[in-house]
């Protein structure tokens, strides 16, 4: 066991070094009496239980039989801080894991094309497979819970790791275990990946001049990207607009606001509030969309999706058909820290126009239509797309 001396020495240079012992330098008032230091009782138990950890990793040091670096245990330390609030979008990541998570929030990487999150009994969780990816392309769909990424069992590990084992070089292949709700045994998935390049938006004209958006995700370029379509379609004389947010996981809050802004007049989009209740509105300018339209929901539907179904939901902009939302009403802070490495760390909830939480809960649609069920063998051609069909429907009898 090391000393009080040195176990608080190397308590104060942990807490400098992992940079959440601000108290240290803002919040202390230390009294010096010869030669002892005199500081506040709540930051006394701080420094007792760094004097634990510390103690403990020493012992680790000094006695398991594999032998351990100071810098691996101090990783597992701090991500044992993120794990231990209980909340799935709160990460530190690595170096390498925060180079991972940056390159599927932009421009491409190899991989299958998959948003996951880690449910409350621990599973790697699907949100949703991106549009146009192997995972979707191979069948993967909202809630399964991958269990095994090649012969790695995943149960319970970081989630940033789980997804670094599912990235690779194009071409490669890697098998998904997975477990699915309505299915007894677990699935194998073997998937070859590809290179992901994230275009987030695709719009087209259908028939009786109703146009259609598709927003896979909200990236850093989707806000842009929705107004030139927007502005391509109206050129060619759109009556009506249907804006799918189907299996979109979300992005940017900052895109979706562009994106709401569109479809709404001057007023209140979202607003989050952080932990001091600290409030942020985020508003919709004057003007907006001359032309009826319908956005399509399902359980894919997370984050920043809601945003924008929950506000033209609340303001009565359009309509909402399809299925219930998936519930995602938290806003993450990104981070780097000076080393490379990085965090996520849930600092804010977001509430819809009329001051509703939909976190765990959902944004539930105007009108309800579950999707076809498929059966087995049948061509993806053979399957209606009963959800589309009805905002057609809608539309045409808004537009007569």
């Amino acid at each position: 066991m090391i000393s009080k001396r040195a176990a608080f020495f190397w308590a104060l240079i942990l807490v400098i070094v992992t940079a959440f012992g601000t108290f240290v330098a803002a919040n202390t008032v230390a009294i010096s009496l010869g030669n002892k230091v005199v500081i506040a009782k709540e930051d006394f138990e701080t420094v007792k239980s760094m004097e634990k950890l510390l103690s403990l990793k020493e012992y680790i040091k000094s006695y398991y039989v594999e032998g351990a670096e100071d810098n691996k245990l101090i990783e597992g330390a701090i991500k044992g801080m993120f794990e231990a609030l209980g909340d799935p979008y709160s990460v530190y990541m690595t170096k390498d894991e925060f180079k991972n998570f940056n390159e599927s929030t932009k421009g491409s990487y190899g991989g299958i094309g998959v948003i996951v999150t880690r449910s409350e009994d621990g599973y790697v969780t699907v949100v949703a497979p991106i549009e146009d990816t192997p995972g979707e392309k191979a069948g993967l769909k909202t809630n399964d819970r991958i269990i095994k990424v090649d012969d790695k069992d995943i149960i319970g590990i970081d989630l940033e790791a789980a997804v670094t084992l599912m990235k690779g070089k194009k071409g490669t292949q890697v098998t998904l275990t997975v477990m699915r709700d309505d299915v007894k045994e677990p699935q194998v998935f073997k998937i070859t990946r590809e290179e992901i390049i994230l275009k987030t938006v695709k719009s087209n004209m259908m028939e009786n001049s109703i146009g259609y958006i598709r927003i896979s995700m909200f990236d850093e370029d989707t806000g842009s990207e929705f107004k030139k379509a927007i502005n391509t379609l109206t050129e060619e004389k759109m009556k009506g607009l249907v804006i799918d947010l189907r299996q979109n996981p979300g992005g940017f809050i900052d895109q979706c606001v562009i994106v709401a802004d569109e479809l709404l007049d001057e007023g209140l989009v979202v607003y989050t509030e952080d932990k001091a209740k600290k409030r942020d509105d985020y508003k919709s300018k004057k003007g907006k969309l001359d032309v009826p339209f319908v956005v399509l929901i399902d359980e894919g539907s997370a984050s920043a999706s809601e945003i924008v179904s929950g506000a033209v939901k609340d303001r009565k902009a359009g309509l909402l058909i399809g299925t219930k939302s998936f519930g995602k009403g938290l806003v993450q802070s990104i981070e780097q820290l000076k080393d490379g490495s990085g965090m996520k760390l849930t600092t804010q909830k977001y509430y819809t126009p009329n001051g509703i939480s939909i976190n765990k809960v959902g944004i539930q649609p105007d009108i309800e239509v579950k999707p076809m069920e498929t059966r087995d063998g049948q061509k993806p051609e053979e399957v209606k797309d009963v959800q589309l069909d009805r905002a057609v429907l809608e539309l045409i009898n808004q537009i007569k």
